[in-house]
C-alpha cells in the first residue's frame, strides 16, 4: 500500500488565523503510517512555530506546490483560494469547513481537479459524530467570543456592585437564538454577572437555557421551529409578526445583545429591526454572529463596527480566528477524528458520516443539496 501523503496547508483567506493540525495531531496521523507535509508558517497565527510540527515528525515546505505535490489528502479550515485549488494533486481528498452554500463557484473547480471533497459543516448530527463535530466546537468558541467583544464595547459594568458611593445594576443580556454558539454566550454572560434572557424558536431549548440561569422568552404558538438534525427552521408569518413584537419589548431593556439565529442555506433571518435598535438604550451594544448570512440586523456591517442610533453594532464574520489557539486545537481534534475513522487507511465511501459530507467526487457534484 502507498503511503498517504497529507498536506497541512497555511490560510490565505484575510482574517483566518487557524490552521487544521497541530503537532499533536501530527504525531498522531504519522502513527498511523502517513507522510505529513506542512507549508511554513502554517501555524503561526495559532503560535504554533515550525520547529514544533518538525518535533512532531512532520516536514516543512517553504512553496505550497512542494507541500501539495503527490499529496493524497489535504486538511484545510477554510475553502482554498483558486489559487491554491490549482495547485491540488487531480483525485486528491480535500477535508475542510468549505461554506458550499455560498462557495458554489468552487465546485467547478473541485470537479476539474477530479477532487473529492469533505464539508466538515454538513456532518450529520448523530452520536458517534460527535468528536468530529468542527461545527460545533467552533460555534461554542464563537459564543463565548461574542460576549467578550460586547463587554468590550459597553461601556458599563456587568456585574452587579455595592460600593460606599451606591450600587451599580447588573448589565442585562438578551441571547437570539439558543444553539451551541447561543448556549455558551448564555453561560459567559451570566459568568460575567449579566441578568441574562434568552429567545429560540425551538421550545425543546427552554430547559436548557434554565439550566443556565437565564429566562426563556417565547412566542406563544402551536408552531415548532426545529428542523431535522436540531436546527432551526423558517417560521409562519403570523409567528413573525408576535416574535417580532415580543422582541421589540424585550430589545429596550438590554444593555448587550448576542444574536445567533442562522438557518442552513439561507439568508440569516432578520430579528432586529432598525426601528428596534431606535428603540434600545443608548451605549448599548449588538454583536450580530450571523452577519456572513447577511446579519440578524440590517444596519450590520460585515466585518465592521457601527454606531447606529447610539447602538453600537459588531459584525464579526469569524469570531473563532480571534482564539486561534484554542480554535485550531479543537478544529485539528474534530479533523483529526473525521480523517483517522472515515478516511483512512481507505475512504468509507459507503458510511452515512462521509455520504452526509461529501460535495463532489470523480469529477461530479454528489450531495444531494447541490446537485
Amino acid at each position: 500500500m502507498v503511503q498517504m501523503k497529507i498536506a497541512v496547508l497555511r490560510e490565505r483567506k484575510d482574517g483566518e488565523l487557524r490552521v487544521a493540525a497541530t503537532p499533536d495531531t501530527v504525531k498522531k496521523y504519522v502513527s498511523l503510517g502517513a507522510e505529513v507535509c506542512v507549508e511554513t508558517k502554517a501555524g503561526k497565527g495559532a503560535s504554533i512555530a515550525d520547529e514544533l510540527y518538525q518535533a512532531a515528525g512532520a516536514t516543512i515546505a517553504s512553496e505550497i506546490s512542494t507541500c501539495t505535490q503527490e499529496a493524497h489528502l489535504i486538511l484545510k479550515v477554510c475553502a482554498p483560494e483558486k489559487e491554491e485549488l490549482m495547485l491540488l494533486e487531480d483525485g486528491a481528498l480535500l477535508v475542510g469547513m468549505l461554506d458550499p452554500h455560498t462557495q458554489k463557484e468552487l465546485l467547478a473547480g473541485y470537479n476539474l481537479k477530479k477532487l473529492s471533497t469533505f464539508a466538515l459543516e454538513l456532518l450529520p448530527r448523530i452520536s458517534r459524530a460527535q468528536a468530529m463535530d468542527s461545527l460545533s466546537s467552533q460555534s461554542n468558541l464563537a459564543g463565548y467570543r461574542a460576549v467578550i467583544e460586547a463587554v468590550a464595547a459597553l461601556s458599563k459594568a456587568v456585574p452587579m456592585m455595592m460600593t460606599a458611593a451606591g450600587t451599580v445594576a447588573p448589565a442585562k443580556a438578551l441571547v437570539l437564538g439558543a444553539g451551541v454558539a447561543g448556549l455558551q454566550a448564555i453561560a459567559t454572560a451570566k459568568r460575567l454577572g449579566a441578568v441574562v434572557s434568552a429567545f429560540d424558536v425551538r421550545p425543546v431549548v427552554k430547559e436548557q437555557v434554565e439550566s443556565l440561569g437565564a429566562k426563556f422568552i417565547e412566542v406563544p404558538a402551536e408552531e415548532s421551529g426545529e428542523a431535522a438534525g436540531g436546527y432551526a427552521k423558517e417560521m409562519s408569518e403570523e409567528y413573525k409578526k408576535k416574535q417580532a413584537q415580543l422582541i421589540h419589548e424585550t430589545l429596550a431593556r438590554q444593555d448587550m445583545v448576542i444574536s445567533t439565529a442562522l438557518i442552513p442555506g439561507k439568508p440569516a433571518p432578520v430579528l432586529i429591526t432598525e426601528d428596534m435598535v431606535k428603540g434600545m438604550k443608548p451605549g448599548s451594544v449588538i454583536v450580530d454572529l450571523a452577519a456572513a448570512s447577511g446579519g440578524n440586523c440590517p444596519l450590520t456591517k460585515l466585518d465592521k463596527v457601527v454606531v447606529k442610533y447610539g447602538v453600537t453594532i459588531i459584525g464579526y464574520s469569524n469570531l473563532p480566528s480571534r482564539l486561534a489557539i484554542d480554535a485550531s486545537q479543537l478544529y485539528a481534534r474534530n479533523v483529526y477524528n473525521f480523517v483517522s475513522a472515515l478516511l483512512m487507511p481507505e475512504v468509507k465511501w459507503d458510511d452515512e458520516l462521509v455520504v452526509g459530507t461529501l460535495l463532489t467526487t470523480a469529477g461530479e457534484i454528489v450531495h444531494k443539496n447541490f446537485k
